[in-house]
């Protein structure tokens, strides 16, 4: 199994369930992290990446870490100071029309939000809230573009674009695809030899639907000419994602690989939740299983069935652990507090 990783960890992608499925591996293979300095939890985001952003990172020390997977702005020659050489590079995408609808939710406090009711006010006449200038106008227009280190507010001409796509190329060895998470992770496992249960997951981070409502088709042609950069590279993307699976694993055995990850998903939704699956925040009976609420979103999570034993309870509780919990907690381990 590979154990050096990178994964640009993109806004709004389901990017924190695989964030879970890499600390979870991670953990159990007792792999190092590049932790945020002082355990935050994004790499000093949204500045570019930059290696001394990174705990127990020196220049003078070629300390290497396995595992690069908080929120960063890309910037490959300084992520390549504190992984190995033979890392693997990865990342997820998500349709942009949906990844704006959750930005907007969930960032309603960003600059270019904070004055407009809806998404259909922002864009009757962007250029009225929207500041190029202003340090979190990424939140409001092709996020996945800046997350990949590149302006947001470049101009769009095929040239560019191609020049965007190629260096993305060039530096990610594959693209997930949220929209297509069960596959995207047969491809993980694929792609970094692990086995199945190494990428089953319960979806972490996700939003209660009645904060969700669908879009009307003239509002969701506004939002991808918006977000056409972004649209450019999920489109490519999508493209390459699933002539990948062609190539390498076959449509067949594609589907019969998801039908065994979601049968075993289910397996042990049966054995470790109460219920059926995710709850409302207000509902989750063990505090340290809450994940942090953000925005106008309101974040899910879950209940663990009571008498779990030993290592089953263990397992089930990593499966449910939000973010900021579990990398708190495994940065503790990894730079235990020094004795007063």
């Amino acid at each position: 199994p590979k154990t050096d990783i990178v994964f640009l960890k993109v806004h709004k992608s389901a990017s924190s369930t695989v964030m879970n499925i890499l600390f979870r591996f991670g953990e159990t293979h007792n792999l190092t992290f590049a932790f945020p300095q002082g355990g935050g939890f994004q790499l000093s985001y949204p500045q570019h990446f930059l290696a001394r952003f990174v705990q127990g990172f020196s220049p003078r020390s070629p300390r290497r870490f396995n595992i690069l997977c908080h929120h960063m702005r890309f910037l490959q020659p300084e992520v390549q100071k504190v992984v190995p050489s033979s890392a693997v590079y990865f990342s997820i995408l998500r349709n942009p029309v949906q990844l704006m609808e959750s930005s907007f939710v969930y960032y309603k406090g960003a600059s270019a939000f904070s004055r407009v009711r809806s998404l259909e006010e922002f864009l009757s006449q962007p250029y009225r809230y929207y500041n190029p200038a202003s340090g979190d106008r990424h939140y409001a227009r092709n996020l996945m573009t800046f997350d990949f280190g590149f302006n947001p507010d470049g101009e769009v001409s095929p040239e560019r674009v191609q020049l965007m796509l190629k260096a993305i190329e060039a530096s990610f060895d594959f693209l997930l695809i949220s929209e297509y998470f069960d596959e995207s992770m047969v491809l993980l496992k694929e792609m970094l030899c692990w086995d199945l249960d190494s990428v089953v997951s319960f979806p972490l981070n996700t939003r209660d639907s009645s904060t969700k409502s669908p879009l009307p088709d003239s509002v969701v042609e506004k939002l991808k000419a918006w977000n056409w950069l972004d649209w450019e590279i999920y489109t490519h993307f999508n493209r390459t994602f699933w002539e990948r699976i062609d190539r390498d694993i076959g449509r067949e055995r594609m589907r019969r690989e998801v039908r065994a990850l979601r049968e075993r998903q289910a397996e042990l939704a049966r054995t470790c939740l109460q219920g059926t699956g995710s709850v409302a925040p207000k509902d989750i009976k063990d505090s340290s299983l809450r994940p942090l609420q953000h925005g106008g979103a309101r974040i899910l999570g879950y209940n663990l069935k009571q008498g779990l034993a030993g290592e089953l309870e263990r397992t089930c509780r990593r499966l449910v652990t939000p973010e900021l919990q579990y990398s708190s907690m495994l940065y503790k381990k990894q730079f235990p507090p020094q004795p007063p």
